[in-house]
């Protein structure tokens, strides 16, 4: 069965969804990724548009991204409202930006590196958007592909966690930021738990 869908998550896919094949069609578009802010390729515009970037070569991130963001969203929006979601998914992203040019500030001030990707940032606000479901909904029980058997949203969360942790301290290159990801879970996660007190304290 289908969440009903709520006006902040669908306006949110439409966006994601147009900003992608409008990135990926159209030659002219300007970089919307976001570049380290030494980088000439760098430009402010970058720090708001990124948040709705995905990977270009990979449509499947779209997809995923866009899935949990559909499935898991609405029950989020509904309990914090519109307005908090929108904060929560903007904020997420910044977290996750926030922790990845630190990651990168690191590597230049430690190893010399000067050269880093541009980072499309919109995995970040949906792992803050996750994260806030898993805050709010630790037991409710969810399907995983190729998971055969329910498993706890809780569960779920502390696997996306232990994932991105092991892979951004392996030092491996799998071309996603791990970093960031941790970024946009952890914003997601202490929103929740301020705007879950607001939403107590008026019921």
């Amino acid at each position: 069965m289908f969440p009903k869908i709520t006006p902040v998550v669908l306006n949110l896919i439409i966006i994601n969804v147009i900003v992608y094949f409008a990135a990926v069609s159209l030659s002219f578009m300007p970089d919307l990724a976001m570049h380290y802010p030494t980088m000439p390729q760098f430009k402010p515009y970058q720090i708001v548009t990124h948040f709705f970037m995905h990977s270009k070569v990979d449509p499947q991130h779209l997809l995923f991204n866009m899935l949990g963001l559909f499935f898991l969203g609405p029950m989020v929006e509904r309990t914090i409202g519109g307005k908090n979601f929108l904060i929560l998914y903007v904020l997420s992203a910044l977290g996750a930006l926030i922790a990845h040019l630190g990651v990168d500030f690191y590597q230049q001030m430690t190893y010399g590196i000067n050269n880093f990707p541009g980072l499309v940032g919109a995995s970040g606000a949906i792992y803050g958007v996750v994260i806030a479901f898993v805050t709010l909904f630790p037991n409710t029980k969810m399907m995983i592909i190729p998971i055969p058997v329910p498993i706890k949203a809780k569960y779920l969360g502390l696997g996306y966690i232990a994932y991105d942790l092991y892979k951004g301290f392996s030092g491996q290159e799998t071309g996603v930021a791990h970093f960031a990801h941790l970024g946009g879970a952890l914003t997601g996660f202490l929103l929740i738990k301020f705007f879950f007190k607001i939403y107590k304290n008026r019921t």
